[in-house]
This record gives C-alpha cells, sequence and structure tokens, in this order.
C-alpha cells in the first residue's frame, strides 16, 4: 500500500484563521436613488405650516391699452380665496435602540450606532418619497385636479399619451414621475414607433426624455398597488410636474433649525440609556409637499406596463 505524502505546507483553512477579513458595510437592497425628494424644489416653513394664497379664477382684472384723452382709466381688484388651502408637516418618525455592550465591543472596523442610524435614517427617507406620492392628504397622486387627469387611448403610454400630458402642464413642465416599469413601456412604444427617446445626464445618471423633458423613475409610484409587482403586468399612472415657487409650481416642505439636524427637514436626537444599558435615539423627519397652482401636476392614468411588440 503506497505512503502518503507528507504534509509539507500549511493548508487554507488553517491559514484562513489568522488572516484579516476585509468586510463591507451593511449592503441594504430596499434603498433607491429617491430622484423625487432631489428634483423638487423645498420651501422652509417657519412654524411648519404652509398657506397657499391662490386668486380666485374668475377675477375680472379691468385693464385698457392706450386709453385716449377722453376714456377714464377703469378701476379694478384681484380677488382672493376667502378658505385657503393649508399644508401642515407630516412626521415620519422611529427610535433606534442599541445595546451598549454590543456598541462597545463589535464597533471595529464599523461603528455600530453609525451604521444602525444610517439603516434607519435610509428607511425613513423611503418613506418620505412614499409619502410624497400617496399620502392621502398632501401626496402628489392624491392632488391631481379632476381637470389635469387623463387616461390613455389604448392602455400602453405611447409618445400621444405624453404630448396630451403636456398640453395639461405646458408652463414650463420640469419632469415626469413614473414607475420603472412604464418608463420601459413608453420606450418599447417609442421603439415601435421607430423615435427612440433620447437620454439626458443628470446628477452623474442618463435619464430617458421625451420633448426634452426626463422621466424621472421611483418605485413609489405603484403598479396595482405594488412598488415591486412579480409580473411585468399591470396597471399604474405617469405624473408630469412643475415645480419651484417662482413657477407657480409644486413645492416640497421641510421644518429648518431641527435639534440635531443631519439634513434639512431630518433629525436625530439621543434620547438616554435605560436601566438595562439600551442606548436610544429619535430619528425624525418633518415634511410635506404643495401644489401651488392646478396646472402644475396633471396625471396620466390607466398605464399599461405588461405591452411588448414583436419586431421584424
Amino acid at each position: 500500500m503506497a505512503e502518503q505524502p507528507a504534509q509539507h505546507t500549511l493548508g487554507d483553512k488553517a491559514a484562513f484563521q489568522l488572516a484579516n477579513l476585509t468586510k463591507t458595510p451593511p449592503q441594504y437592497g430596499a434603498i433607491t436613488p429617491r430622484w423625487l425628494v432631489r428634483f423638487l424644489d423645498w420651501k422652509p416653513l417657519e412654524a411648519g405650516t404652509l398657506r397657499v394664497n391662490r386668486v380666485v379664477n374668475d377675477s375680472n382684472v379691468e385693464v385698457v391699452c392706450s386709453p385716449t384723452e377722453d376714456k377714464p382709466i377703469p378701476g379694478t381688484f384681484v380677488n382672493y380665496e376667502e378658505n385657503p388651502r393649508e399644508y401642515t408637516l407630516n412626521s415620519i418618525s422611529s427610535v433606534l435602540d442599541v445595546q451598549t455592550r454590543v456598541s462597545d465591543l463589535f464597533s471595529n472596523p464599523f461603528d455600530q450606532i453609525k451604521e444602525q442610524l444610517r439603516l434607519t435614517v435610509e428607511t425613513v427617507k423611503e418613506l418620505q418619497e412614499y409619502e410624497l406620492v400617496n399620502n392621502d392628504n398632501y401626496g402628489l397622486l392624491k392632488n391631481v385636479p379632476e381637470g389635469q387627469r387623463l387616461q390613455t387611448r389604448t392602455g400602453p403610454p405611447t409618445p400621444d399619451d405624453l404630448d396630451e400630458l403636456i398640453t395639461k402642464v405646458w408652463k414650463e413642465p420640469s419632469f415626469f414621475l413614473a414607475h420603472p416599469l412604464a418608463i420601459a413601456a413608453f420606450g418599447r412604444e417609442c421603439t415601435r414607433r421607430g423615435v427612440p427617446p433620447p437620454t439626458v445626464t443628470l446628477f452623474g445618471t442618463p435619464f430617458l426624455t421625451w420633448r426634452g423633458l426626463p422621466l424621472v423613475p421611483t418605485d413609489k409610484l405603484l403598479v396595482d398597488g405594488q412598488s415591486q409587482p412579480p409580473t411585468t403586468a399591470g396597471k399604474t399612472s405617469i405624473l408630469l410636474l412643475r415645480v419651484g415657487e417662482l413657477k407657480q409650481g409644486v413645492v416640497g416642505l421641510f421644518q429648518p433649525g431641527l435639534p440635531g439636524e443631519q439634513t434639512p427637514g431630518l433629525s436625530v436626537r439621543f434620547m438616554g440609556i435605560d436601566r438595562r444599558a439600551v442606548g436610544s435615539y429619535l430619528v425624525s423627519l418633518y415634511c410635506s409637499a404643495a401644489v401651488l397652482t392646478d396646472d402644475a401636476i396633471a396625471a396620466l392614468d390607466g398605464v399599461e406596463v405588461g405591452n411588448y411588440h414583436e419586431y421584424k
């Protein structure tokens, strides 16, 4: 029987016991770019409430061009709504609990408290964008006036549908907002017609465009009530927005100067350590959104995202 060769080298598994591992911080797959938050103009509030004063639509302002010497200049005034809408900031909060023994012993190479706070803040910010789109009070999808809503002609989002949407927000429109599946569906319809949409690079990222307006993706515009539908079929909506207070568009609202402010409207405050040696941190974000005029937003509803074509 042949003898087994002698072991003259250190084995991989044994050597691995003395090796220093290179680790990454926690990778959180639920984080999205949150483009809507970046594209909106944000207005700070002094007391957590914004009152939107609008002119009454039927105000008849009389003016005259080149009046003759014997004709008096008409007197006039502009009437305002007597019960203007007020927007109050919404609170998104969470309390992070960290056992001090964990943070004391296991914070190398990554600070446990810092990483836990980072992941909690990311979750709060994801909910912020969801609420900006879907909140029953101030969500953009729920605040599209009835006269600014359109239905697709055949189901899939076509160039004709987006052109019709532009006619509703024709005064300096800023961008479309759509689920990635809706943008893909629009791209297929453009390909079928032989008019592939061009791209533009913003924030270092390429975006599809139509008529020069970027199609901004967000999974917060749900498809059949889901951000990640199990299939590519389903219906959703596409929004078109004009943003900015100077343009009488859509603005985001936040509370400045919070104690422990990390970013505008977001604060992190240490709440102390209890008798179980658990340290608690309060993460709070205050935000809302306001549509300043009716023609600052429009929606294309009934958008089917599961239509495909056979190309010759």
